[in-house]
């Protein structure tokens, strides 16, 4: 399960980014008090925990609902996270991770901007929903759900640490080495999606990648 563990732990903070997400927060949050900047930051991330929580324990019931397979919903989002990951290793933000124009100046004017664009679609975008369906849906649901939320916690909980000196990291790593760090990870993400997708195909179309 450690294996497993840690193999989530990566993907989701890959596909998180939250080092690469600090500028954007702290633009969120600018003007605000660091007090309330780290009550945002909490407040956010627990919401994100919840609606994560929400499609690790509901993600197979979704599939039966819908009709969808495991392999398909693999193929898909692998497909998804590389797009992500090609901005990423371009160090531009996706726009499924990051709030879109509209919804920056949208938050300029809202007192809590927690909900929305943080929590979504900053921290649970539809690329880490994606990853954590699509690893919580492995052979055994149970131990790979038990391990998917444990490293959805852990990678959380690095969230709002890096979100709580956010401040402290804004001035200690320029954006040289902040684009850096986004181009690892958007690495790092690209071949999570391509093992992704490839797993997906093999069970889509059986044979076809041992030929």
């Amino acid at each position: 399960m450690v294996t497993f563990i840690i193999h989530a732990v990566i993907s989701v903070f890959a596909v998180m980014n939250p080092l690469g997400n600090v500028p954007i927060f702290l633009s969120l949050t600018e003007g605000t008090s660091v007090a309330e900047q780290r009550r945002i930051a909490r407040k956010g991330i627990l919401i994100a925990f919840v609606i994560l929580t929400i499609f690790i324990v509901l993600g197979h019931i979704i599939f039966q609902v819908f009709g969808i397979t495991v392999a398909a919903f693999r193929v898909a989002g692998g497909i998804l996270i590389f797009g992500i990951a090609y901005n990423l290793m371009q160090a531009k933000h996706s726009h499924a991770h990051a709030p879109h124009p509209e919804e920056h100046v949208e938050s300029a004017g809202k007192d809590d901007i927690s909900v929305t664009p943080l929590a979504i679609p900053l921290i649970a975008g539809p690329g880490t929903i994606a990853t954590v369906m699509g690893l919580s849906s492995g052979g055994s649901l149970v131990f790979h759900s038990i391990a998917v939320f444990i490293g959805v916690l852990i990678v959380l909980g690095g969230t709002y640490i890096i979100f709580y000196y956010s401040g402290w990291i804004h001035q200690h790593l320029g954006k040289t080495e902040m684009n850096v760090i986004t181009r690892l990870m958007g690495l790092l993400l690209a071949i999570i999606a391509v093992q992704m997708a490839a797993t997906g195909l093999g069970s889509l179309f059986p044979g076809l990648l041992h030929k």
